[in-house]
């Protein structure tokens, strides 16, 4: 498979608003055709969405290093499972799912790692494009926010309010019913707030 390209993060989701057919239309081809065993479809399918797929990552895991790699992973299932995704039905929302489980194991992995091997690993800068936008302090302060979140929560959140997803398409992702995303998205962003105000008073108003 290529290799995977620098991601652009920004806030909102490079789809976000946009209905499910105009996201999933256009890739529908490529899909089609990478199911059928075409490599050259396979790498574009890959190349048209891999900036989600590591944004997101990015997102529920707080680092660089760790979203790549779990950006391979989740290719890597896409690989072997493409045969079972029946055309018709979204591929984004099937994407994210297998991008917030193999966040999910990444997850668990890392909460059983040596205290060294963990405190070595560093979120990393938020890329070129969005310093102007974010800047490394606030880009920071978001990804230890989200990482405060409970796992569910995050995943809510980085959905909806990032990558721009409705809380319907958000509970098709995570399998859960509409109002109990929309309860986890409301605590969520309740927890974000009080965690970004505290900071801020500990950082004296910056």
């Amino acid at each position: 498979m290529s290799s995977l390209a620098a991601p652009a993060l920004m806030t909102g989701g490079a789809g976000a608003g946009r209905d499910d057919a105009d996201l999933t239309s256009p890739l529908a081809a490529l899909v089609e055709r990478a199911r059928e065993g075409d490599g050259r479809a396979f790498d574009r399918l890959m190349l048209e969405t891999q900036e989600r797929v590591v944004g997101t990552a990015w997102r529920l895991l707080g680092s660089r290093e760790d979203a790549r790699d779990a950006a391979q992973e989740v290719y890597l299932r896409v690989f072997r499972h493409l045969g079972r995704f029946r055309p018709g039905h979204d591929f984004r929302a099937w994407l994210y799912r297998i991008t917030v489980n193999v966040c999910r194991d990444a997850a668990r992995r890392r909460r059983r790692e040596p205290v060294a091997a963990a405190a070595a690993r560093e979120p990393g800068s938020p890329p070129e494009a969005e310093q102007d936008l974010l800047g490394a302090e606030r880009w920071n302060r978001l990804l230890g926010a989200l990482a405060a979140l409970p796992p569910k929560e995050r995943a809510a959140l980085v959905l909806r309010d990032l990558e721009g997803l409705t809380s319907e398409q958000v509970a098709r992702v995570l399998g859960s019913r509409p109002g109990t995303v929309r309860s986890q998205i409301a605590s969520a962003r309740m927890r974000i707030r009080s965690f970004c105000v505290d900071l801020m008073r500990l950082g004296g108003g910056a």
